[in-house]
């Protein structure tokens, strides 16, 4: 697993008390980690609202042909009009922000953490202790565009949340040896992060990063409290 080193980038507005780590995956995709966004105090505010009012369901999906329950807990909001979400044979009723005013703030937030983002739905995980989890993936599906930026707020539990480049089916030095192969003879994975996402904190994955990589937050025997996770995207 590769360790992180993540470069600090400057607040545009130097009164506000939160730091900004960026993390180059290269050829156009980046991840921006806002470890401490929500104060607090707020965090569970939110944490305790969202997961007491919040129509939490956990559907039968669809994946390599076979139905199963979903590992999690979900919820969906969009704005009126958009583009229907489907995913593994799975689509979500699209609630409306004023059904629970309280993601209109949150939603505010992240917008003043990340100026020029325009986001108009909103995808809610909730995982009930270390069982829980996401498979990989990528979100890549069309009604976010070519370059789609997927704002991340955690509330609760701490998670892994695991970055794994997709595999090439040519090396970029040329060779037409298999990328795993040459992953296994190199000794470790040097196109693989993770990041360990704290309460009230915010990770941004942008450019190419759908295109190019994939994502999961695996199985952890000793998460036993539960995560609350906001994915706010744009859909076109």
């Amino acid at each position: 697993m590769n360790v992180l080193k993540l470069k600090a980038v400057p607040n545009e507005n130097p009164k506000e008390n939160v730091k900004r780590e960026t993390v180059d995956l290269g050829n156009g995709s980046d991840v921006v980690y806002i470890q401490r966004l929500i104060p607090s105090d707020q965090s569970w505010k939110w944490f305790q609202y969202l997961d007491k009012h919040i129509p939490w369901t956990r559907p039968t999906i669809r994946v390599f042909g076979k139905s199963f329950l979903q590992p999690r807990d979900t919820c969906y909001v969009a704005t009126q009009g958009l583009t229907e979400l489907t995913y593994s044979g799975y689509q979500p009723h699209a609630y409306s922000w004023d059904d629970y005013p309280p993601l209109k703030d949150m939603l505010d937030a992240v917008h003043k953490a990340l100026p020029g983002s325009s986001f108009n739905s909103l995808l809610l995980n909730r995982y009930n202790g270390g069982n829980d989890y996401v498979g990989w993936h990528s979100d890549d599906e069309k009604l976010y565009g070519p370059t789609p930026e997927i704002a991340s707020l955690t509330f609760g539990c701490e998670r892994d949340f695991v970055l794994k480049k997709k595999p090439c089916k040519k090396s970029c030095d040329g060779s037409d040896e298999p990328a795993s192969k040459r992953l296994k003879k190199g000794g470790h994975d040097a196109d693989q992060h993770t990041f360990r996402l704290k309460h009230g904190s915010l990770l941004v994955m942008r450019g190419h990063t759908q295109r190019d990589w994939i994502h999961s937050v695996p199985k952890r025997a000793k998460a036993e409290g539960t995560r609350i996770n906001l994915t706010f995207r744009r859909v076109f």
